[in-house]
């Protein structure tokens, strides 16, 4: 029997996320799953690609509050509504090759995170008005997400990891792949051919493998980067010129799902890799 075995949500995206027992599937996913991120002067989406050091900073959820800390100074939190009120002070911001509206947060989170950075660089919100399309070629009934990078869920086996740690001279956690719901019980890369599934009475699509970048080389500890695992991975999960690992999710109901959820497949597609 396949069953989910982690959750995670990742409230401010390319920060650290938080592993939860239960989550809420809305209609973008994960609720609290980034619907926060931090953009540069530009209003362009900053992300560890680039600046690696955001691995280090960790996000927890207390009372309708988000807390955001260094894992190096734990003491020093910067403390923000979960929800933040509607607010007037608003921009277009660039995701990727997407535009949508979004809120900034407020003053004492820009200062917050330009210092820590040493970048200058501001919070915004997606508000519940702002209606982010997933990719069109994917889509199957005008789907929307948050700051994800494309979809609304991501879908990893923990057979999958097991399959590849075999393969590499140091093991790799889970975090460096960054996945919303972890099944356990399958076989290894059966994500891949899930096509439609359904956990709790909540029907599930998979839409498309999900093309790994050099996120998955950062340590999420300590920020440095490495060659692997995307070195080892090229030697067997690569199709079109790039690296598969998990599965992206589209979402076709709401509801609650809990670890030790059974994962029950209905429907299954031929393995690209």
């Amino acid at each position: 029997m396949t069953i989910i075995s982690q959750l995670y949500i990742y409230p401010i995206k390319s920060l650290g996320g938080i592993a939860v027992d239960k989550a809420m599937v809305t209609s973008r996913g994960l609720q609290f799953d980034r619907r926060f991120m931090l953009v540069d002067d530009n209003n362009s989406f900053i992300t560890q690609r680039t600046l690696p050091k955001l691995a280090l900073f960790r996000t927890a959820i207390e009372e309708e509050k988000l807390f955001v800390y260094n894992n190096e100074n734990t003491d020093e939190k910067l403390s923000i509504p979960l929800v933040p009120e509607p607010s007037e002070e608003r921009a277009m911001v660039n995701i990727w090759d997407d535009c949508c509206e979004a809120q900034f947060v407020n003053d004492v989170a820009d200062k917050w995170f330009s210092g820590k950075l040493g970048v200058s660089c501001r919070l915004v919100y997606m508000p519940e008005s702002t209606q982010r399309q997933v990719d069109s070629d994917y889509a199957i009934e005008n789907d929307i997400t948050s700051f994800a990078d494309d979809f609304q869920v991501l879908l990893i086996g923990a057979s999958s990891l097991d399959d590849l740690n075999r393969r590499l001279e140091k093991s790799l956690p889970m975090n460096r792949f960054r996945p919303n719901i972890v099944m356990e019980g399958g076989m290894p890369f059966e994500e891949d051919t899930m096509e439609e599934f359904t956990i709790n009475g909540i029907d599930f699509c998979g839409v498309k493998l999900c093309s790994r970048c050099v996120v998955t080389t950062i340590d999420q500890k300590t920020g440095f980067a490495d060659r692997e695992p995307l070195k080892t991975l090229a030697t067997y999960r690569s199709f079109s010129n790039k690296l598969f690992f998990g599965q992206n999710v589209l979402c076709r109901g709401k509801g609650m799902v809990r670890i030790g959820d059974q994962v029950r497949i209905l429907k299954t597609k031929p393995a690209l890799v």
